[in-house]
């Protein structure tokens, strides 16, 4: 039996525990695309230090497990303009959704917010056609 389901779950339990931190820390969210929107937006100048911090650890830490040797099989497409499509689509709806997965999915449905909630069956909804669509029927994954 593989035991990739393991690396998932201890991701998961670590971003849950991470949310859970910065919650009690500071009092707010953790929603990365509120964190680096406010930062691109000037609307989160007076934590930018918290904010920066926190987009550095986003890029930091995984870049630090790959100069350490660790590596992993991410079954990613090597169509780099399909990587930039799909990005953007990701950073457009976030901006629609008010929030992305980090914000909705982790912080929103563990406080019972109904629409995080509702946000989160939208975009995991939505993916599911997007991949069956990219993969079954125009064959672009």
């Amino acid at each position: 039996m593989p035991l990739d389901w393991i690396y998932g779950l201890i991701g998961g339990l670590m971003i849950g525990t991470a949310a859970a931190i910065y919650l009690l820390v500071s009092g707010r969210i953790m929603g990365a695309s509120g964190i680096l929107g406010g930062l691109i937006d000037g609307s989160g100048r007076a934590t930018a230090v918290e904010r920066i911090a926190f987009i550095c650890g986003v890029i930091g830490v995984p870049s630090f497990a790959v100069f350490a040797g660790y590596q992993t099989q991410t079954n990613l497409t090597g169509n780099v303009a399909l990587l930039i499509i799909a990005g953007l689509a990701v950073g457009v709806g976030t901006r629609m959704a008010n929030g992305c997965t980090s914000g909705h999915g982790v912080c929103g449905i563990s406080r019972f917010s109904v629409r995080g909630i509702v946000a989160t069956c939208a975009y995991l909804g939505f993916g599911f056609v997007t991949m069956y669509l990219g993969r079954h029927v125009l064959g672009v994954i």
